[in-house]
């Protein structure tokens, strides 16, 4: 579909919402749109007969005019400049400063330890996974002389402060996501030392106890929330969350890879839960207690844009076959030729405010996860999809190299670019 079918589609979407939902105020809604409708319908024998996306056939990648390995690598080193610079003195990313009007719930100081550890881990993983990328200079005042000493301090930090990290309060079970992305993190640190075997020790500790805390913080139904407004008891009795189950996965899926495997009773659980979720075409439901509204905006192909990338990559590394190159290609192409529905919703500052019910940092998560999904493809069939997702991101940079899609105290900006720089490290040969 070309942007002027794009633009006509969202435009017939628009008339109708606005018909449906403001019905007394029907004539002079179709004597503004009556044009635009019109012009629209002329042009429908012009659309491909099957709309939709065929999870059963292979998608063709749209052309594109695709960025070169140089501008890639160009972004990267923006990118990492920019982290360095943001780094915090201590060693971490990220803080509780630059509020507005209307912050995400946060209760003091639980909710910024987990915010402030899963963002410092982001930024060690893309901070590790383009090191190689970067300009190769032996001074001890090259890029990659001061990626070391950053990684290091940040390192210091997460090993000092994540045995701490905890639920806020019985409400707020923001640390799953700390726990998570810690353990990306330390996997990274774990081939970052490859030559110190007694730190290679201390890590695996490490990832072990991140798999305790993610058992004393698993929902009763299995996988995780970060939210528990029901009865706050000790074990959390929300409703799992798609897209939280699908990080955490994928992160113990790497812990896995390095042998260093997770409790395989609380896997079963998180996969089942989100196998629940899925949906007949490979979207996927916002929280397990949306089940009987599967319709509602959230849970359409659109509004699960930004995460059906991540969850479907969890289910294929834990074994669901019905995952297959064919679906993590379909959502691929979906997620670059109606990338509309998650950009529309970046940087607005209220979650859920835009269409679909979209929230702005879903971006660069879901594209984040969908290099995830990418690399699970065969190397030779990846090149389409790493040129599409490379052009959305190096198009969304920020004059000062940075990247974010919502804003969120202080952390924004490190996570975004942490999202990112893992993007494009998938995207390079």
């Amino acid at each position: 579909m070309n942007i002027k079918q794009t633009e006509q589609s969202f435009t017939m979407t628009l008339v109708t919402r606005l018909i449906r939902r403001s019905a007394f105020r029907c004539v002079s809604v179709i004597a503004v749109f009556c044009p635009l409708v019109l012009s629209s319908a002329s042009h429908a024998e012009e659309l491909p007969a099957v709309a939709h996306f065929d999870v059963t056939r292979t998608p063709v990648p749209p052309e594109i005019d695709a960025p070169t390995e140089s501008d890639i690598r160009s972004a990267i080193v923006r990118g990492v400049e920019f982290m360095l610079e943001d780094q915090n003195p201590n060693g971490s990313w990220g803080s509780p400063t630059r509020t507005k009007g209307l912050n995400i719930y946060a209760p003091v100081p639980g909710a910024h330890h987990a915010f402030r550890a899963a963002t410092t881990s982001l930024g060690i993983a893309g901070l590790i996974d383009t090191f190689e990328h970067l300009p190769a200079d032996a001074s001890e005042q090259s890029l990659r002389a001061q990626v070391r000493d950053s990684v290091e301090r940040a390192e210091t930090w997460l090993l000092r402060e994540l045995p701490k990290l905890r639920r806020a309060d019985g409400s707020a079970v923001y640390n799953v996501w700390g726990h998570g992305y810690s353990i990306q993190a330390l996997v990274r640190l774990h081939e970052w030392h490859k030559d110190d075997a007694d730190r290679q020790a201390s890590i695996v500790g490490l990832i072990q106890d991140q798999f305790e805390m993610l058992q004393r913080y698993e929902s009763v139904d299995g996988g995780w929330g970060y939210y528990d407004f029901r009865y706050q008891a000790d074990q959390p009795t929300s409703s799992s969350t798609s897209f939280v189950n699908g990080a955490v996965l994928v992160a113990l899926k790497e812990a896995d890879s390095l042998g260093i495997t997770p409790p395989k009773r609380m896997v079963d659980r998180a996969v089942a839960s989100l196998g629940r979720q899925q949906k007949p075409d490979f979207s996927y439901l916002y929280s397990e207690d949306l089940q009987y509204r599967p319709m509602r905006e959230i849970n359409r192909p659109g509004g699960s844009l930004g995460r059906s990338q991540c969850c479907n990559a969890a289910m294929r590394v834990w074994g669901d076959s019905k995952i297959t190159d064919d679906v993590v290609k379909v959502w691929l192409c979906r997620l670059y030729l109606r990338n509309g529905w998650l950009d529309i919703g970046r940087k607005r500052p209220i979650p859920h405010e835009a269409w679909m019910q979209v929230a702005g940092y879903f971006y660069f998560f879901g594209h984040y996860y969908a290099a995830v999904g990418m690399d699970l493809l065969p190397e030779d069939e990846r090149a389409p999809y790493q040129s599409m997702l490379a052009k959305l991101m190096l198009d969304r940079q920020e004059t000062d190299g940075s990247w974010w899609d919502y804003p969120l105290y202080d952390y924004h900006q490190p996570y975004g670019t942490g999202f990112v720089l893992m993007t494009l490290d998938a995207c390079l040969p």
